[in-house]
C-alpha cells in the first residue's frame, strides 16, 4: 500500500511541477515574448534545475504547445456558432467583434508578444497559426454571411488584434465605440 501510495505521491508533485514551469513560461512569454524566453530564464521562474525543466519539456515545441494548452484551458477564444443564430447581421457583427475585443482586451500582453515574435520565429508562427487560424477561419465564416467583397475586407480589418490594440489601446476608444465604429465600417463598405 506505501508503494502504491508513494508513486501517487510523485506524480502528483511531477504534475505540480509541469503546472508551475507552463504557468512561467506564460508569464514570461506575455512579458518578453516566446522568442526571447529562454530555459535558463524559465527555469529560474519556475524555480527547477533546468534538467527538470527539460525532464518535462525535451523541446521548445512542446512547451509552447503546452503554454497555447493552458492559455486555451484558461480563457478559450471565443466560439462562431452561437453567432450564427443571430438573424441582423448588424447585431451579429456586433456581438460577435464584441467577443474578439473582450478576449483581446483580457490577453493583450500576450498575443501582441506573439503575433510580434510570429514574424520572425519560424516556431511561434506555426504553434500561433494552429492556434488562432481555424478560429479566424470561424469568425470570418459566421460573420461574413452575406458580406460583398470591400465588407469581407473590412472585416478581416476587423477581426485583426492590431485593429483592436490601435482603436482601443492607441486612439483611447471603449471597447463598445470601437465595436460600433468596426460594426459600422463594415456595413457601409460597399461593392459599388
Amino acid at each position: 500500500m506505501a508503494r502504491t501510495y508513494t508513486l501517487k505521491k510523485r506524480a502528483e508533485q511531477q504534475a505540480e511541477t509541469r503546472q508551475r514551469i507552463v504557468e512561467a513560461a506564460v508569464e514570461l512569454h506575455s512579458s518578453v515574448g516566446p522568442a526571447a524566453t529562454t530555459f535558463s530564464m524559465l527555469a529560474e521562474r519556475a524555480g527547477v534545475q533546468r534538467h527538470t525543466l527539460y525532464a518535462h519539456f525535451p523541446d521548445e515545441r512542446s512547451l509552447l504547445a503546452a503554454c497555447s494548452g493552458l492559455v486555451e484551458e484558461r480563457d478559450p477564444l471565443p466560439k462562431a456558432a452561437p453567432w450564427r443564430n443571430i438573424a441582423d447581421r448588424g447585431e451579429r457583427l456586433a456581438t460577435g467583434l464584441r467577443a474578439i475585443y473582450d478576449w483581446y482586451e483580457r490577453n493583450a500582453s500576450l498575443m501582441a508578444c506573439v503575433l510580434r515574435d510570429a514574424e520572425h520565429h519560424a516556431l511561434t508562427h506555426e504553434i500561433s497559426m494552429q492556434q488562432f487560424s481555424p478560429y479566424v477561419a470561424a469568425w470570418q465564416e459566421a460573420l461574413g454571411v452575406k458580406l460583398g467583397v470591400k465588407q469581407r475586407a473590412m472585416l478581416h480589418l476587423a477581426l485583426s488584434f492590431h485593429t483592436w490594440r490601435t482603436l482601443v489601446r492607441d486612439a483611447g476608444l471603449k471597447q463598445a465605440a470601437a465595436v460600433a465604429a468596426m460594426t459600422h465600417a463594415i456595413e457601409s463598405a460597399d461593392d459599388a
